[in-house]
């Protein structure tokens, strides 16, 4: 967040008494303005519909997973039905929810406005990307309709390209067409904040949100391409029956997962990044304290990026990869958690003495904290390689992605939506709601995901419908958890839905923030800015905490008193 220097009389400039200030929500009406509306704010509401739709469509299949598991003896579903339903769940939530959610949603609304700009660089292709994601989950939601798959998200070889029966070539196309769309708005991304940064606003007066997304869209540029080849590789294989991955065809299996891991691991921080950008507005505005070491979480989220393309090998340590190998790919995985505790760290000391308040955003960045602690710690497990023997494929490898990927991701996701919900629609929420659905969210995701480290340990595979009764008991807990999980997540839609014809009128910046979208009405108008901001201060400049420092200042140096 940066302070300016802006015109305030001009930023807000106050409409005629009587009319009605005009905003990119009611400057045009009717559906055709919005499917075929260039605003960069449009399209990231456009993107939030879309993927809220795809987020409850996995949930649902979740629910029918944690259903079947409540008992051991895999009397709800057949095996193929079960296989179908946690591979749909993970295609879903992955490509269609994860990896678009922050970046499409939040990215596409805020970064113009963040970095003093009109609009993204290209317009056009902003729109285009969304049509591009439209159509892939489409394809995909027809093959899951008309069949579905059942190969597992990670489609492995040659089980996805030889033995496997459901619409694994019409699922692969859409996950191939949706990948183009990561890869426009990655580079919508990269020029816009390139080219397009107000006067002033220089690359370390940048909000540490725009830091992240900057990161996330080098990776999406470089990464995408390769599992949108591998995919299309398994649809040539099965087709046309050409030994790529099939051994049987000549082909090599393990040069499938070297393809898809090399991409599916650097997609964790597509996932993860955009969020720590979200954390590091949260835990500044609501601590009212310049973020500690501004440049090392900068550079951090850059070193994330590199290091993540480094580390795809430790996903193959019983892959009958070299055990030399393995050693290498097992101390680079360690070098990650190093910039990611940076981060975390650093949050840490921008709290250590702060104003914090406790509003609902805050409550999400702190169980952001809790999770992602969990979820990044257990990674350790897995990157070691006598550890992950022992663990690889059991549920233990399911509660760490979920304490990574849920629990970091989403917790980020929920706390940009109750942050920039004000300057997005114009209507604040209920507080007390907010704070509620959180504890219960937070409450249900680790009743849910806890016990599986457990029984993970123990030994239950993942994937399986039936188990041993020894492992009932965990899992009812999960499955319980999962209920509460799943209450949580509804509560938020009723009372954001209710504040956008009840709620309260939201001033230009609710929470007192820095940064320039915070400078512009809420909601904002087409243009975002009616003169072009100049950026004269540094990022998350709070003046209550300067104030304060000097009134500390002045009592260490003030003469003691008789």
């Amino acid at each position: 967040m940066s302070s300016t220097s802006v015109d305030q009389g001009a930023v807000l400039e106050r409409p005629p008494r009587g009319s009605k200030p005009l905003n990119y929500l009611n400057i045009s009406h009717g559906l055709r303005s919005w499917l075929l509306t260039v605003d960069h704010k449009r399209i990231g509401i456009l993107y939030l519909i879309s993927v809220t739709l795809f987020f409850f469509l996995g949930g649902a299949m979740a629910v029918g997973i944690r259903l079947e598991l409540a008992s051991p003896q895999g009397d709800l579903l057949a095996a193929e039905t079960y296989n179908k339903l946690f591979t749909m769940h993970g295609v879903v939530m992955v490509f269609f929810f994860l990896i678009p959610s922050i970046p499409a949603v939040f990215g596409n609304f805020l970064v113009p406005m963040m970095i003093g700009a009109r609009d993204v660089a290209f317009p056009k292709l902003n729109l285009l990307s969304w049509y591009v994601f439209i159509t892939g989950g489409t394809l995909t939601l027809i093959a899951m309709v008309a069949g579905g798959v059942d190969t597992g998200w990670t489609f492995y070889a040659p089980y996805s390209t030889t033995y496997a029966n459901g619409w694994v070539v019409l699922t692969g196309v859409g996950i191939f067409i949706t990948g183009f769309s990561s890869i426009l708005t990655g580079l919508n991304f990269i020029v816009t904040i390139h080219k397009m940064r107000a006067p002033g606003l220089t690359w370390f007066k940048l909000p540490l949100f725009i830091w992240s997304h900057y990161a996330t869209a080098l990776i999406m540029i470089l990464g995408t391409p390769v599992i949108a080849i591998t995919v299309l590789l398994v649809a040539v294989e099965r087709l046309f029956r050409i030994g790529i991955f099939d051994p049987a065809l000549g082909g090599d299996p393990v040069l499938f997962q070297h393809l898809f891991w090399f991409y599916s691991h650097p997609a964790v921080y597509i996932m993860i990044l955009p969020s720590m950008g979200v954390m590091s507005e949260l835990v500044t505005c609501f601590s009212r304290k310049r973020v500690f070491g501004y440049k090392f979480i900068a550079f951090s989220s850059l070193a994330i990026a590199v290091l993540g393309f480094l580390v795809w090998g430790h996903h193959m340590f019983v892959s009958s990869q070299s055990i030399y190998a393995g050693m290498v790919f097992s101390v680079l995985s360690m070098l990650v958690a190093i910039p990611s505790a940076v981060k975390a760290f650093n949050w840490t000391a921008t709290l250590y003495k702060g104003s914090v308040s406790y509003q609902a955003p805050m409550i999400y960045a702190f169980g952001f904290l809790g999770l992602f602690l969990i979820g990044g710690l257990t990674g350790l497990f897995l990157s070691t390689l006598g550890t992950d023997v022992h663990l690889h494929d059991t549920y233990f490898v399911v509660a760490h992605f979920h304490f990574i990927m849920v629990g970091g991701a989403i917790m980020g996701y929920l706390g940009a939506i109750h942050f920039w919900w004000p300057k997005m629609t114009g209507r604040m929420y209920s507080e007390g709601w907010a704070r509620f659905a959180a504890l219960v969210i937070f409450i249900g995701f680790y009743l849910t995901f806890f016990p599986q480290f457990v029984v993970g340990y123990l030994g239950m595979p993942r994937r399986y419908h039936v188990y041993p009764e020894e492992f009932q008991i965990l899992n009812v807990l999960s499955t319980a958890g999962a209920s509460i999980l799943g209450a949580g997540y509804l509560i938020p839609m009723v009372y954001l839905m209710v504040s956008l014809f009840k709620g309260k009128k939201a001033s230009p910046n609710p929470w007192d923030a820095k940064g320039l979208e915070w400078q512009t009405p809420s909601p904002p108008p087409t243009e975002n800015f009616p003169v072009t901001p100049v950026v004269t201060e540094n990022p998350y400049n709070y003046p209550g905490m300067e104030d304060e420092r000097d009134r500390e200042a002045d009592r260490e140096h003030a003469p003691a008193s008789a």
